[in-house]
């Protein structure tokens, strides 16, 4: 019997023909000596402000039983482009979706189109015989009815169980496998976060035993509404945010979104945003039991040994950094860098790694755990899978792109009528988190030399941040002013050359590595053209 809020066993559905036929190909035998993989993704976590604190069971069951990638980001501080990143191993500027709205492409006809037949889970079920479940979050326009509704069921995945639209925890729509199920808030049978796990619980108890499988489990925490399980509502009393060197400070030297963010806060803003901190920490408990549960499971039926497991999010989060109330979508590290765990076959326990990886990596490195060739593919990320094996030697980026396109109202914001059109994600004192001229583009680079952030803004201005997170890593100093003028000039050239890259020219050699040439002639004949591209670009 399933428990209360699962899905129908998925047993019931039968696999495609085409997986069948891939199935006579491998024994028994051959298909079970390759790995699974389970992906947990989580929505808004950062890792920065202490995040991944509440998770006692995850750190336990993965972090201390694998690797901690400790310099693992996005590059893009949004959920949609980020996922779409994730899915794709693409830079926005490759999957085109750049924002959470249906214009920006995200879960669009035309991403369901051009980009659904090519993501990983895509090739992994059609290429490489695994059978595949989703359940949670996909993409935030998802299931709109101007884009095939709960009906669609993008390739590639043998069990579908997706949240229409954004997360909520109660009241709340699933496509099953394209049928619409409709959930209430009857906390046993349909608080959200609990249902994901019995889901995934039940495609283990039934899946197949004669191929490999694929697990994507997308929960809504700790996104708001920040709705807690009833035995977590009282759960940490006594935290609040962190206040560190930057909370609750002016921006100086900023993109102008930042410096209108009034300082002091309000009292009221302040108790706004640590309510919100605890509640985030409180959902994120029942994450820390979904994944116990996951963990024993695979462990009972003796697949724990033969599975990898990934435990990450698709952006940071902010609360009071820079007088910014809560949200993401900023340049800086609370929201572009996230938890990523991972244990797995010969991976060993308790490692920390200092490389810099991205999100766009998790694609190329579960469908290397598969043995799909990665040359086949366009994607933009590397594999992961020298560095989890801890092979010596391993040639690595140090640096990669972050890029955002900012979203406004055309009309004024409702909230803030004295700040024109364009702006949006409004608090009631009057600060916005976003605004159409929020556009920008980064270099973020780790090498031996260089702990660096170099972003330039598509306004009027064509702003400039730059960091050095070494002497300031609270990014408090924009340093565009004062950098030797040759490292600001090679930054610009870097940034125009990884906003045009594709595939294997994303992972060409940094500033600061050997291998790297310049030449600022190229700089100066292209600038006009590059400053423009982000924005403007076709979906």
């Amino acid at each position: 019997m399933a428990p209360p809020g699962a899905a129908a066993p998925p047993a019931a559905a039968a696999p495609g023909l085409v997986l069948a036929a891939l199935l006579l190909l491998l024994s028994p035998a051959q298909a079970a000596r390759r790995p699974n993989v389970v992906l947990v993704l989580t929505d808004d976590q950062d890792v920065f402000l202490g995040g991944m604190t509440p998770l006692k069971k995850t750190n336990a069951l993965i972090a201390q039983m694998g690797v901690t990638f400790v310099n693992a980001y996005v590059p893009s501080a949004l959920c949609c482009p980020s996922r779409a990143s994730i899915l794709t191993g693409k830079y926005p500027h490759n999957h085109h979706v750049v924002n959470n709205t249906l214009e920006g492409n995200c879960s669009s006809k035309s991403w369901q189109k051009i980009q659904e037949p090519n993501t990983f889970p895509a090739l992994l079920k059609s290429m490489c015989g695994y059978q595949t479940f989703f359940a949670g979050k996909y993409l935030n326009e998802y299931g709109a009815e101007d884009a095939g509704g709960v009906g669609h069921v993008p390739p590639g995945w043998s069990f579908w169980y997706a949240l229409e639209k954004n997360s909520k925890y109660y009241n709340y729509t699933l496509s099953v496998n394209g049928k619409a199920r409709r959930h209430g808030e009857n906390y046993s049978v349909d608080y959200l976060t609990d249902v994901l796990a019995n889901m995934s619980l039940d495609f283990l108890e039934y899946k197949s035993n004669f191929e490999p499988f694929f697990m994507m489990i997308s929960t809504p925490a700790p996104h708001s509404p920040w709705t807690a399980a009833p035995q977590y509502k009282n759960s940490f009393q006594n935290v609040s945010a962190p206040r560190n060197s930057n909370f609750n400070i002016h921006g100086k030297n900023k993109h102008w979104l930042i410096r209108q963010a009034k300082t002091p806060m309000t009292n009221s803003s302040i108790q706004f945003l640590d309510d919100a901190y605890r509640k985030r920490w409180q959902t994120l408990l029942s994450v820390d039991d979904l994944v116990e549960k996951l963990v024993k499971k695979l462990e009972f039926h003796g697949e724990l040994d033969n599975t990898y497991i990934f435990y990450t999010s698709d952006n940071g989060f902010h609360t009071g950094q820079f007088s910014l109330p809560i949200d993401k979508r900023q340049l800086y590290e609370f929201d572009i860098k996230v938890p990523l765990l991972v244990r797995g076959p010969g991976i060993k326990p308790n490692q920390t790694n200092k490389m810099l990886v991205a999100n766009i990596d998790l694609g190329p490195t579960i469908l290397d755990i598969a043995g799909y060739d990665l040359n086949k593919t366009q994607m933009d990320g590397m594999s992961l899978l020298p560095l989890l094996r801890g092979d010596k030697n391993v040639t690595w980026r140090s640096d990669f792109l972050v890029e955002y396109q900012g979203e406004g109202y055309n009309g004024s914001d409702p909230t803030c009528p004295g700040l024109g059109p364009g702006v949006t994600h409004c608090f009631p004192d009057c600060v916005c988190e976003d605004s159409y001229n929020n556009t920008y583009a980064c270099v973020r680079t780790m090498s031996t030399s260089w702990d660096l952030q170099y972003c330039e803004f598509d306004d009027r201005e064509v702003f400039v941040e730059v960091y050095n997170l070494t002497a300031d890593p609270h990014q408090i100093n924009n340093i565009a002013k004062t950098i030797d003028q040759e490292i600001l000039e090679k930054m610009n050239y870097r940034l125009m050359m990884l906003q045009s890259c594709s595939g294997a020219t994303c992972r060409t050699p940094g500033v600061f590595d050997p291998g790297y040439r310049f030449d600022p002639r190229l700089m100066f004949s292209n600038h006009g053209v590059r400053a423009r591209r982000f924005s403007a670009q076709s979906l």
